[in-house]
């Protein structure tokens, strides 16, 4: 007998396959269809949703909040982005994410114009207004979250 996350993943995974890689849910609403607490749907989707594993979601709260669950279409330099994404640490200075960046253009991942524009934005000078203590951290979750619109 199947447990109840393999149901519910594999039923969020046929939603995607039906709606062309893209699907806007309501926890609430499929905690209702699985009955079951929405804590076991935010479960599945933490897991097995993962950038990783080729998704990208958007969680909205509130009262018309949702979950929006895409899949990423990975080429080539797609998969070597996905790659250093999932291996990427939780802190980056701004010299690792420059070195960074500076491969991402030299392997063809970025353009030179997109690898700019993330230098600049997560520069010590962009940052300036958030504490050092966290800065790094806050950079790191930066340049993963731009990289993964990139492949979005």
């Amino acid at each position: 007998m199947a447990r109840l996350s393999d149901i519910i993943e594999s039923f969020i995974k046929q939603m995607i396959d039906e709606m062309d890689g893209c699907i806007e849910i309501q926890r609430n609403e499929l905690a209702n269809h699985f009955n079951c607490v929405p804590s076991q749907i935010n479960y599945v989707i933490d897991t097995r949703f993962t950038t990783d594993r080729g998704y990208y979601v958007e969680s909205r709260r509130g009262g018309g909040g949702h979950i929006r669950i895409r899949r990423i279409n990975v080429g080539q330099s797609d998969d070597y982005l996905m790659h250093i994404i999932a291996s990427m640490r939780d802190r980056l200075s701004q010299q690792s994410v420059e070195v960074y960046v500076n491969n991402f253009v030299d392997y063809n991942a970025i353009s030179e114009r997109e690898g700019e524009i993330i230098k600049a934005a997560t520069s010590d000078k962009a940052l300036s207004m958030i504490p050092l203590d966290k800065r790094d951290e806050f950079r790191a979750n930066l340049l993963k979250q731009m990289l993964i619109s990139l492949l979005v």
